[in-house]
């Protein structure tokens, strides 16, 4: 059986909900869905371009620490609260994926777990 390797990035949710935000087990890693918060304060109020900056800078480092990098994310989730906005996200997005050029799916959620949060992303990547 392949081991098990837990990623924490310490936020206060991790715990209370009991999740990781990221685990890799074999050559597969699944990124929890991450907002924009570093050092427990939001990055990037009502701009959806720098909090997706943010978001995947955090996805960045949790690879890293399972030993992966971006160029390994096969699949990205991005739950939006206003798909209107989906020009700014995708530029981000796009900005570090270009070449990468992950499957990807960008879904509007009426909202997420608070009002500043305006996106969240998710990602899957395999390790070869």
């Amino acid at each position: 059986m392949d081991k098990r390797l837990n990623i924490s990035t310490g936020a206060p949710w991790e715990d209370i909900v009991g999740y990781s935000r990221a685990v890799r087990i074999g050559n597969t890693i699944e990124v929890s869905g991450t907002v924009s918060v570093k050092d427990g304060k939001l990055v990037g109020k009502d701009n959806p371009y720098e909090q997706t900056k943010c978001i995947l800078q955090i996805i960045d480092e949790s690879l890293q620490k399972a030993g992966a990098q971006l160029s390994n994310v096969i699949r990205t989730r991005i739950f939006v609260t206003d798909i209107g906005q989906w020009q700014m996200i995708g530029k981000a997005h796009g900005e570090v994926f270009g070449d990468i050029k992950p499957a990807t799916s960008m879904i509007e959620v009426s909202r997420l777990i608070s009002p500043e949060y305006l996106l969240e992303i998710e990602a899957t990547a395999i390790v070869q």
